[in-house]
């Protein structure tokens, strides 16, 4: 693992490296106050626009001329970040361990702790230094060092953000499905509040599939969210000098793409599908990685009835694959606001714009919102209508009234 420098005792085990030389992330500010939550300030009509920065955790302050909005991260910076990581993926191949990043940093939530962050949950702990070193977590320091430029650039995003960020979109651009995420995590501030080590799954332990039970139920999941999740295995290889597990290199990966070596689950492990679940029953590639793990996906009973539907039904793994990511991301975050953000800005799950007429029938000029904009462009194009083009006529509609007019002018003449 690579070698870290500490530059404050406050920081002294929360250590990012970057690019050029190793860095320690400041966890907290000179003022004991900083530590505290931030509280959004009372708009004024006199101000449309307040960017306010917090050490310790970023916070954001978005301010109309009617309301305010507090965030955790910057939505502007979220999805800037994300174009930043897809060039990141396209060039590194670095999809398998930012999925990876993201679920280690989120996989230690205990839903029988309520305190945050106590319980765990994606909250940037693994940034720590502390939580960097468990033996789960061997190679995290890669991604790391990957993301740390884009943190460096977009410092108004929180790093429990930032992780599942990079972890959504490497499987999206992988070829994945679509993950609902929401955004808006508070950072833990302290190395003291890194979760003990041993909340992680392992790959061979005595009773496989208690295991995976013991370790997923813990954090509010069932067995289709294992299955499905155990699917994200169809991207990635395993390192024999990380894991203990795995050739050295194989047929599949000896000529990478990235660094070569290791022992993949799937042939193609950079795209994401339902082979690893076809190749796990089929059992015919002895260079394909099988864990004890894997194995009782179709050994147990209650596991084997989602591995041989998604093995058959790759949208349906999609489906559940989808909603297990999302929910393994959120649970035991603190989000800040409560209900979580779209990159878009809008606060996650948020009811559409109800149409008041009397909102756009007053002799003054008023511009719609950009979301009722869009629920009229939808119904226009409902109907067959475009930006470019006017509705279609109904022709036979416009010939049957003509016959009609004619009919009725015809009786009027011969009366």
């Amino acid at each position: 693992m690579a070698s870290f420098t500490t530059t404050t005792a406050a920081a002294a085990s929360r250590l990012l490296p970057s690019s050029s030389s190793s860095i320690s992330r400041l966890s907290l500010s000179s003022s004991s106050s900083s530590s505290s939550s931030l509280k959004c300030l009372r708009s004024s009509p006199l101000v449309s626009h307040l960017f306010l920065r917090q050490r310790g955790g970023s916070a954001y302050v978005t301010k109309t001329r009617f309301s305010t909005k507090c965030y955790a991260s910057d939505p502007a910076q979220l999805k800037n970040a994300r174009e930043d990581i897809k060039e990141l993926l396209q060039s590194k191949f670095c999809h398998p361990i930012m999925v990876r990043l993201g679920w280690h940093d989120a996989g230690t939530y205990n839903k029988d702790i309520k305190e945050w962050p106590q319980r765990g949950g994606a909250n940037g702990s693994l940034s720590f230094d502390v939580e960097l070193k468990h033996g789960a977590n061997a190679g995290l320091v890669n991604a790391l060092k990957l993301l740390q430029p884009i943190k460096d650039k977009y410092s108004g995003v929180t790093y429990a953000d930032l992780f599942q960020l990079a972890s959504a979109t490497a499987i999206e651009e992988a070829g994945g499905p679509t993950i609902p995420m929401k955004y808006g995590r508070v950072d833990a501030t302290g190395p003291e509040q890194c979760p003990e080590e041993g909340r992680l799954p392992d790959a061979g332990p005595p009773s496989p599939a208690q295991h995976l039970r013991d370790v997923f139920y813990r954090m509010g999941l069932d067995d289709k969210d294992i299955v499905a999740l155990s699917g994200a295995h169809t991207l990635g290889r395993s390192r024999p000098e990380r894991s203990g597990w795995g050739k050295p290199e194989t047929k599949y990966t000896k000529d990478g793409p990235g660094a070569p070596g290791g022992q993949s689950w799937t042939a193609e492990w950079l795209k994401f599908d339902n082979s690893y679940f076809k190749d796990i029953k089929e059992k015919r590639d002895a260079d394909l990685l099988v864990l004890p793990t894997d194995a009782a996906l179709f050994e147990d009973p209650s596991f084997k009835v989602y591995a041989e539907k998604y093995a058959a039904d790759q949208e349906a793994f999609f489906k559940d694959y989808a909603e297990a990511h999302a929910k393994l991301s959120n649970q035991g975050a603190k989000f800040d606001p409560a209900e979580g953000i779209t990159l878009n800005g809008t606060p996650a799950g948020a009811a559409p714009e109800k149409f008041v007429a009397a909102k756009y029938s007053s002799n003054k000029r008023s511009e719609l919102s950009d979301s009722m904009k869009e629920k009229i462009r939808a119904e226009y194009e409902g109907f067959g209508g475009s930006p470019n083009k006017p509705l279609p006529t109904n022709y036979f509609l416009n010939i049957m009234i003509v016959i009609g007019v004619l009919a009725v002018l015809s009786y009027l003449a011969g009366n």
